[in-house]
C-alpha cells in the first residue's frame, strides 16, 4: 500500500431512482486509473457516505475492487456515529477486498482527546489494514493536532498516513517535525495541493479529479518535480475549479462538473439537491472558461 500520487475521493453515481449505479461506478474507477490515478478512495464525504446504508457501502467497495487491477489500492472510508459501527465497517470492508482504510472521527459527537483516541484506535484494531487518519476540523469539528497524530503513530503500527485537510499547510511541516518519515502525508484540500507538496506532502486525495483526472495528475507531477516554469500558469488556470472542493456544496458542484464534462450525472441524494439558478450559472461559466483557456502544459483527460 503506497500512500502517494493522486488518489480520487470517488463520487458515488446514482441512477434516476437514486440507487447506486454500480456499472457506472466500475467504469468511472477504471477511467480514473487509466488517466494516471494511483488508487481509489471510496465512501468519503464526496462519495455521500452519510446517505449510504451499510450494505450499499460494502457493495461499492466490492464493485471498485473488482473493477480495478489488483495492483491498484482501494481505500474504504470509515465514518459512523458509533465506534461499534465504525469497527464493523472497517472489518467488512477489509473482507470485501479493501487494501486500506481512511478513518474519520465520530460524526456528530465531538469528544475530548481520550474519547477520540479510543475511537480511532478501536477502528485501527478492527481491521489490520494500512490506515490513513483524516483530519478535517473545518468539516467535522475535530482537530487532530500534530502532537496527537504523533501519539497515534507511536501507539498504532498500522497507521500509515494522514489526510491533512485543515487548510493550514504549516501542519505538514509540523507533522513532519514530530514524525519524520513515519507517516505519509496526503493533501485533502484541492486548492492547497501545490503549497502542500512544497511543504513536504507526497500525495493528494483529490476531488475535481473525478471529472479531470489527467489534468489533476499533471498538476501533481509538476508540483512534485518543482517545475516553477510551468506550475504557476497551470495552477492559476485550475484554481477556480479546484476551489469548488472547499465550499459546503462541494459534492453538488463536483458532480455538476462531471456532468458538464460528460462524466456521468449530477444527481445527489437528499438532503442535498442539485445546484440551480445563479449557482449553476456561475459553475458553468467557470467550467466553460477553463475549457476555452486550457494552458499548453495541460493535457486533457481521455474520453470517457
Amino acid at each position: 500500500m503506497q500512500w502517494t500520487g493522486v488518489m480520487p475521493a470517488i463520487t458515488t453515481a446514482f441512477d434516476e431512482d437514486l440507487n447506486v449505479d454500480h456499472a457506472f461506478v466500475a467504469r468511472h474507477a477504471k477511467w480514473l486509473v487509466a488517466n494516471g490515478c494511483g488508487g481509489i478512495v471510496c465512501l468519503g464525504s464526496l462519495g455521500e457516505s452519510a446517505t449510504l446504508a451499510f450494505d450499499e457501502k460494502i457493495a461499492i467497495v466490492r464493485t471498485i475492487v473488482a473493477a480495478v487491477s489488483p495492483g491498484v489500492p482501494v481505500v474504504a472510508t470509515v465514518s459512523a456515529l458509533s465506534t461499534a459501527e465504525a469497527a464493523r465497517i472497517a472489518q467488512t470492508a477489509a473482507d470485501a477486498g479493501a487494501q486500506g482504510l481512511m478513518i474519520l472521527p465520530p460524526y456528530v459527537y465531538q469528544g475530548d482527546w481520550r474519547e477520540t483516541r479510543a475511537h480511532i484506535e478501536t477502528v485501527l484494531r478492527a481491521a489490520v489494514l494500512p490506515a490513513m487518519l483524516y483530519n478535517n476540523p473545518v468539516a467535522y469539528g475535530t482537530d487532530f493536532t500534530p502532537a496527537q497524530i504523533a501519539e497515534l503513530a507511536d501507539r498504532s503500527p498500522n497507521l500509515a498516513a494522514v489526510k491533512e485537510s485543515s487548510t493550514d499547510v504549516r501542519r505538514v511541516t509540523a507533522i513532519r517535525t514530530l514524525t519524520g518519515d513515519r507517516l505519509s502525508i496526503m493533501i485533502g484540500v484541492d486548492d492547497a495541493i501545490v503549497e502542500g507538496i512544497e511543504a513536504g506532502a507526497g500525495g493528494w486525495v483529490a476531488g475535481l479529479v473525478n471529472a479531470l483526472p489527467r489534468e489533476s495528475v499533471d498538476l501533481f507531477n509538476l508540483a512534485i518535480k518543482g517545475d516553477k516554469k510551468n506550475i504557476f500558469e497551470f495552477y492559476r488556470w485550475f484554481l477556480p475549479l479546484l476551489r469548488m472542493d472547499t465550499v459546503p456544496k462541494f459534492v453538488q458542484l463536483i458532480k455538476q462538473v462531471q456532468e458538464e464534462a460528460g462524466i456521468g450525472s449530477a444527481s445527489v441524494r437528499p438532503p442535498r439537491l442539485r445546484v440551480v439558478g445563479e449557482e449553476l450559472a456561475e459553475m458553468r461559466s467557470i467550467f466553460a472558461h477553463a475549457v476555452a483557456h486550457r494552458p499548453a502544459v495541460s493535457r486533457a483527460s481521455s474520453a470517457f
